[in-house]
């Protein structure tokens, strides 16, 4: 299984950005999704997750309100809508697959991941 995640960019504080990642290769098995950040010297960080029947369930704090996670069961494909982006959004964005929202909790519990893409909000 290989994820493919697309729709970084530069935005301006306070703009959108939408990511995407859909799976590609084997089937995907019946896994949660969702998508990690890292930012420069900092460590790996899960933003949100979704369960594979398309819950969203997990937002980390400094994204609720602002990020929307949203699962298209019938392709496996998950978008992140982010608005109100803010300098501190800054990072390179990673999607990935594992069997529960809460193994996706850290790292070590994806099973797949997708290639970054990177995100830059300017001040």
């Amino acid at each position: 299984v290989q994820l493919q995640a697309s729709g970084g960019g530069l935005v301006q504080a306070g703009g959108f950005l939408r990511l995407s990642c859909a799976p590609s290769g084997r089937p995907l098995p019946s896994y949660a999704m969702g998508w990690f950040r890292q930012a420069p010297g900092k460590e790996r960080e899960l933003v949100a997750a979704v369960t594979w029947t398309g819950v969203a369930s997990y937002y980390a704090d400094d994204v609720k309100g602002r990020f929307s996670l949203s699962r298209d069961i019938r392709n496996n494909t998950i978008y992140l809508e982010m608005n109100s982006l803010k300098p501190e959004d800054t990072a390179v964005y990673f999607c990935a697959a594992g069997g529960s929202t809460l193994k996706l909790r850290r790292p070590e519990g994806a099973a797949y991941w997708g290639q970054g893409t990177k995100v830059t909000v300017s001040s």
